[in-house]
């Protein structure tokens, strides 16, 4: 799967797009935390989900930016083979 983050400049907008587009549940909220669980143990992720044109949300986030790498590697350490790349 592939997501086109073109226009995200915020944190609410990115974890806004993932929730309509990867099915996270009504509760799940604009959280690091809220993601991790729901990727983890909530939705059945695809075997690998490509994050397009991230270069304008890591210049206007570029805190929310480092913890999303973070929490890529992790998710590759914890749900091997799946995984989630930056294209």
């Amino acid at each position: 799967m592939t997501l086109d983050l073109t226009g995200i400049q915020t944190k609410a907008a990115l974890h806004a797009l993932f929730k309509q587009a990867l099915g996270f549940p009504e509760w799940y909220g604009p959280s690091w935390d809220a993601f991790w669980d729901s990727a983890i143990a909530i939705v059945e992720m695809p075997d690998q989900l490509t994050l397009l044109n991230w270069e304008e949300f890591a210049q206007h986030c570029p805190r929310d930016m480092e913890i999303l790498r973070r929490v890529m590697q992790d998710y590759a350490e914890e749900m091997a083979p799946k995984r989630i790349v930056l294209g």
